[in-house]
């Protein structure tokens, strides 16, 4: 199992821009792919981005593709979301989570979840 711990969160105003953080400890971050998903009030869980152990596959949502970026750095058993031209649609709380295999994480039927932080977007 793999602990993960998510920061960054907090209330911007529309069209701002935000950096999330999630610190991993536990097992080998690099045997990981990781992903950000989030869930906003009265909705289901949905995925938001995801990357490969290496860092050289990245997978996004439709909605965030472009303004979002995905990037981790293993030296520092980090991964992290880069929110740019952010809307109030965008409110929710993001979680990270892991997987072993990059094409799972997109399922969301993962087993390693962080507790996640609140992104406010006001208008």
């Amino acid at each position: 199992q793999v602990q993960l711990v998510e920061s960054g969160g907090g209330l911007v105003q529309a069209g701002g821009s935000l950096k999330l953080s999630c610190a991993a400890s536990g097992r080998t971050f690099s045997d990981y792919a990781m992903g950000w998903f989030r869930q906003a009030p009265g909705k289901e869980r949905e995925f938001v981005a995801a990357i490969s152990w290496s860092g050289g596959t990245t997978k996004y949502e439709d909605s965030v593709r472009g303004r979002f970026t995905i990037s981790r750095d293993n030296a520092k058993s980090t991964v992290y979301l880069q929110m740019n031209s952010l809307k109030p649609e965008d409110t929710a709380v993001y979680y990270c989570a892991a997987d072993l295999f990059f094409d799972m994480v997109e399922s969301g039927r993962l087993n390693n979840w962080g507790q996640g932080t609140q992104v406010t977007v006001s208008s």
